[in-house]
């Protein structure tokens, strides 16, 4: 079972933290280590077990689903020298067209480091394990299932066990679209390509004049997309590159922007900014120098501004999934640790992960704002009531459906469970004895999505004025939330955009599917949708990274 290899990774991670690791395990650890393992008693986690890596065939780990770019590329004969690792990971998309790996090591010392930790890791893998009696035969939220139209409402009093399913290693397997093949959206809306070609765009931001600036994490750029009639983006402008894989953004203040806001792995600068500009006027401010001690894990950071721009909130994902090896009592005593850090924060590798901060707009003042968000990815200030939401990727290896993500309202020296709790007073059995005293203060999410749907961006959707494809009146006010996908689940969930159901500017816990139709089979899929914004016609756009498209959906009388 999958639950017992954690334990003992946890007890590796440790032992590993008191033998002063080399800086290529270091960068391994802190940049690598959430999707692959050099442990061969583990299987395979998002990406493949880099073990015996070194001299290995490309695309060779057994029943792992590789793309079909890397699969030829072994096919052609391929093998993982020292050379080609350093000429695959300073790009991998130049090296190998089409692969699923999202981001290189362009310094090349820290490239050396980690080819030379990697040749050391060998190891024989472990016997595939039998199936077990308990995998589920509940279908409940698999991809086979997904439609426009079907009605979600996970309740936390119905949770189930732990472990009630072995922990899966199924990512998804990236496939070419099929030749005339859309998402499917409800009757009376239209769907259309608004940009392609992008490769791997996370997250749209739009200006007051209506372009739509993406972010490309991979490239280390900020892209601008520029449309005549809002059908379809006539230019494609890059408007800065030489940034360390970029995530968040956002424009300050927001009526009559002066600076572009753009959140790095582990800093956050700004650029001077007129509302039309195609290309930066120069070198980027440091607003935030280091976001945390320790950068790996979860990488992306995203940025919000309160309604009235004076406090600037990050959030910072988690460097591991349940934050094993960090012990049971941080470095100070628990009441000045949370008296600094605030309540439920987590410490070691974890110090200011898996939480919200909050800064002044200058990047000074910094604080806790709330903690055990595990990957706080979706982040936005509701327009109306100001309230902070955040969309949470939550722990994996418990099962096919525990424990869900969800989307909830932050509030201010809020805990959300994160590593010891989930969804309220849910204890983490790996985890457990370890913090009672937060049993009862730990916050219940508004509403829960379906377990490793990997909730990612996310828009309030209230069409602009004048909007001429405007939604119909009853979706003002709800919430769009793109579901990446997911890759620990036996039966296949997410690769869809949900409508997140809203009264008063408060999630009621039901979600409705929107746009689907990106999953092939349990193995392979054309799509992954990874954020969403309403763009200026009122029409609803969706990056889907795994397709390179921006998507846009419309009412169709508009259309």
């Amino acid at each position: 079972m999958r639950h017992i290899t954690i334990a003992t990774f946890g007890l590796a991670l440790t032992t590993l933290a008191h033998a002063a690791p080399s800086p290529g395990q270091t960068f391994f650890t802190q940049n690598c280590a959430s999707c692959h393992t050099v442990d061969p008693k583990l299987s395979a986690l998002a990406g493949p077990g880099l073990f015996n890596v070194v001299g290995r065939k490309a695309a060779a780990v057994p029943n792992f689903n590789y793309t079909d770019a890397l699969t030829k590329a072994g096919a052609a004969g391929k093998t993982w020298t020292r050379e080609e690792l350093d000429v695959f990971l300073r790009d991998p998309n130049k090296d190998v067209p089409g692969t699923a790996m999202p981001i290189g090591v362009a310094d090349p010392k820290q490239r050396a480091a980690v080819i030379a930790y990697l040749a050391t890791q060998t190891g024989q893998a472990a016997a595939p394990v039998a199936a077990a009696s308990t995998k589920p035969t509940d279908q409940a939220g698999a991809w086979t299932q997904d439609k426009p139209g079907d009605l979600h409402h996970i309740k936390p009093t119905e949770l189930i066990q732990p472990y009630a399913s072995d922990s899966a290693g199924n990512g998804p397997k990236l496939a070419a679209r099929p030749e005339g093949a859309m998402p499917a959206v409800p009757p009376g809306f239209t769907v259309g390509i608004y940009a392609d070609k992008l490769g791997k765009s996370r997250l749209p931001l739009r200006a007051p004049n209506g372009d739509i600036l993406l972010s490309e994490a991979a490239k280390g750029q900020i892209t601008v997309l520029r449309s005549k009639d809002g059908a379809k983006a006539d230019t494609v402008s890059v408007y800065a590159t030489g940034l360390s894989r970029p995530y968040g953004m956002a424009l300050w203040p927001a009526d009559k922007p002066q600076y572009l806001y753009v959140a790095n792995v582990n800093s956050v600068v700004r650029y001077p900014y007129s509302t039309g500009d195609l290309k930066a006027k120069g070198e980027p401010e440091t607003v935030i120098e280091k976001i945390s001690d320790t950068s790996g894990g979860h990488v992306t950071r995203t940025i919000a501004f309160s309604k009235d721009g004076k406090t600037m909130f990050l959030s910072v994902g988690s460097a591991t999934n349940v934050a094993a090896g960090i012990g049971a009592r941080p470095p100070q005593p628990l009441a000045q640790w949370e008296a600094k850090y605030g309540v439920g924060a987590a410490w070691g590798e974890e110090t200011e992960r898996a939480a919200v901060l909050a800064f002044d707009a200058d990047g000074k003042n910094r604080r806790a704002y709330a903690n055990g968000l595990r990957n706080c990815v979706g982040m936005i200030v509701h327009p109306t009531t100001g309230e902070l939401f955040c969309s949470v990727n939550e722990r994996d290896e418990l099962g096919d459906n525990l424990p869900p993500d969800y989307i909830t309202r932050v509030k201010q020296g809020g805990f959300y469970g994160w590593p010891w709790y989930y969804i309220g007073a849910n204890e983490d059995p790996r985890l457990k004895g370890i913090r009672p005293d937060l049993k009862n203060k730990t916050i219940v999410p508004d509403t829960l999505i379906q377990s490793h749907s990997a909730p990612l961006g996310m828009v309030v959707y209230q069409a602009p004025k004048g909007a001429q494809h405007a939604f119909p009146k009853e979706y003002e006010g709800d919430i769009f939330l793109a579901l990446h996908g997911s890759w620990n689940r036996g039966i296949r969930t997410g690769y869809k955009v949900v409508r997140v159901f809203m009264k008063n500017g408060v999630p009621t816990g039901q979600y409705q599917d929107f746009m689907t139709g990106m999953v092939l089979s349990d193995r392979d899929v054309w799509g992954r949708p990874a954020a969403v914004e309403v763009a200026a016609d009122g029409a609803l756009l969706v990056v889907d990274d795994g397709g390179g498209v921006v998507w846009r959906i419309a009412p169709a009388r508009a259309n």
